[in-house]
């Protein structure tokens, strides 16, 4: 038995074991706290906390479905490696992270599960080593670690409550008037969750093996923040909520409007990733967590399933990323394509698909609020673009023209992939219209005018059809963005963000480092410090040691001589 069934069943049955201890306890209306301390400094306690109820034992059961899956999916498309092991382990110690993160209602157990992720991240995103991986794990590692240090930041300052466990003090963190702590965990979410300013990694973490994106983009690493701050939520003041829903939804437009400038298949569906997030971190802006928490469920098995039908169909493409190429794949890949195709129309909200019940109640709820013009027509806005991006994908995918070589062997061979993606398919059909049934025992009633009710799905319609005559026209479109050339590489390269990352993040804040290290560390503050105590205690030694290593006569002699010339000066 090889260690991808090892893992794949292990996995699976402590997925159904945590699924069906979250129904129990939604049902008990119940809460578990294990707490165990390992020491106690000045009255502040240092715990290892374990809390287990509906939210987390949920979400730990979908982080765990959906990494059995990738690791039953990886055995055939990294079947080629000679690493397997080695790789399998790799995304067995990321689930374990991301477990030990959803459990701890702790900073410092948080921690430990939050530098896990990003230390285990950069060594999938280099698994491939070549520049272009080694460049992306760096700006990944390094945009992360400010995330890191703001959470140590808050830890230091949870000293002022007499413990780390934030889940005992949430509450009052909100009412203090210095509630810098939020502040703090809101930059660590953001990092994570690659919001603006720190979007860049997240298409850059592509040169990861496909298994690992279909992992880390669905259930683990970015949705780490907005899991954070669901669990903060009490937390947050007015203004910073207020913040957050602006970085969210500039977030969500900017990374809609990029996607449909994009031709690389991956990074396309990384763009989409980020629309999502910048929609969770809105919602969870306007104090709906349990909303934010019910798309990011059924966002996590859309997703993980759209990254699954692209690495088959780069599998079979010879690796071949360029959504160029492809076209016509629906009469070669018929079952891989129907897979990419039904989980792009529940990444659009297509009616009674999974993401239609959490985006569409996503929208309702902003609707009915009490805000401005602005929220309310970038949200639509952004929705027209994520369904625009998915047609324009579509159809160069899989209705456009077939660019590829002659010389091919594109099939739906790859039994085990399927068999991966099949596990998926039946939850991303009924997964949202069941996750609505556990977690929303009373529906929501939302009150609106027709023409509002319906604004989704007119949206939904014009994107749709805006992106498919856009991209039937591809000749026309080039042309056009050709005219428009600056316009279109600001639109496609994020608004500059990896341009700023690149040199803010990574080239000068690594070369400062180096000259402080050089000029510093190794330079004066050696002279002046360890290395002159060094030579001084040196040179004291060496002459005493000529005094001990001859005899009692030059010393005599020197001492005479030493006395001759003091009577000489004085």
């Amino acid at each position: 038995m090889s260690i991808c069934v090892i893992y794949f069943v292990f996995f699976l049955f402590f997925s159904l074991l945590s699924f069906l201890l979250s129904l129990n306890f939604m049902i008990l209306d119940y809460s578990l706290l294990l707490e165990f301390e390992l020491l106690s400094i000045n009255s502040c306690a240092i715990l290892m906390t374990i809390l287990l109820d509906w939210m987390s034992l949920l979400f730990m059961s979908f982080v765990l479905f959906i990494s059995s899956m990738v690791i039953f999916y990886s055995e055939e498309y990294m079947s080629g490696d000679l690493n397997i092991n080695r790789f399998i382990m790799l995304v067995s110690m990321f689930v374990l992270s991301m477990m030990l993160l959803i459990i701890s209602p702790n900073l410092i157990s948080i921690l430990l599960g939050w530098d896990g992720l990003g230390l285990v991240s950069y060594c999938l995103v280099i698994y491939y080593q070549n520049i272009k991986s080694y460049n992306a794990g760096m700006i990944t590692a390094l945009s992360n670690r400010i995330g890191d240090v703001a959470l140590l930041m808050a830890i230091a300052w949870m000293m002022n409550y007499g413990g780390f466990n934030y889940y005992c003090y949430v509450y009052y963190i909100n009412e203090d008037k210095m509630s810098i702590i939020s502040m703090l965990i809101i930059l660590a979410a953001m990092t994570k969750s690659a919001q603006i300013p720190f979007s860049s990694w997240l298409p850059a973490a592509m040169a990861a093996p496909t298994p690992v994106s279909s992992l880390v983009h669905s259930s683990t690493l970015v949705t780490a923040g907005v899991y954070l701050l669901i669990r903060f939520n009490l937390g947050l003041g007015t203004n910073l909520m207020m913040f957050l829903l602006f970085i969210g939804s500039m977030t969500m437009f900017m990374a809609g409007l990029g996607a449909n400038f994009e031709f690389d298949l991956k990074k396309i569906i990384a763009l989409s990733t980020l629309s999502q997030l910048g929609l969770m971190m809105s919602i969870l802006a306007l104090g709906e967590y349990n909303l934010a928490l019910f798309h990011l469920l059924t966002h996590a098995l859309f997703k993980a399933l759209l990254f699954m039908c692209a690495g088959c169909m780069i599998h079979n493409l010879g690796n071949c990323q360029d959504i160029r190429f492809m076209g016509g794949l629906i009469n070669l890949m018929p079952l891989t394509c129907s897979f990419f195709i039904i989980s792009n129309m529940s990444l659009c909200g297509l009616p009674f698909l999974s993401g239609f019940y959490s985006k569409d109640l996503i929208l309702e709820v902003l609707s009915m609020n009490y805000l401005n013009l602005y929220i309310y027509i970038i949200f639509f806005i952004s929705t027209g673009l994520t369904v625009a991006y998915t047609f324009r994908l579509i159809y160069y995918v899989i209705i456009g023209d077939f660019n590829y070589t002659s010389l091919n062997m594109i099939s739906d061979n790859g039994f085990i992939m399927l068999k991966g993606m099949g596990g998926l398919i039946f939850l991303v059909i009924f997964g949202g219209s069941m996750l609505m049934w556990i977690m929303f025992p009373v529906p929501y009633f939302i009150c609106l005018p027709f023409y509002m009710k319906i604004m989704a799905l007119i949206v939904t319609f014009i994107g749709g059809v805006l992106g498919y005559e856009i991209s039937k026209f591809s000749l026309c479109y080039s042309l056009k963005s050709l005219n428009y050339l600056k316009m279109s590489l600001f639109f496609s390269s994020m608004w500059n963000m990896p341009y700023l990352s690149t040199f803010g993040v990574n080239y000068y804040p690594l070369i400062m480092g180096n000259l402080v290290y050089k000029n510093l560390d190794q330079g004066w503050s050696e002279y002046l410090g360890a290395q002159n105590i060094y030579n001084n205690m040196k040179n004291s030694s060496m002459f005493l040691q000529i005094l001990y290593k001859n005899n009692l006569k030059i010393f005599l002699l020197l001492l005479v001589l030493w006395i001759i010339f003091m009577l000489i000066l004085f």
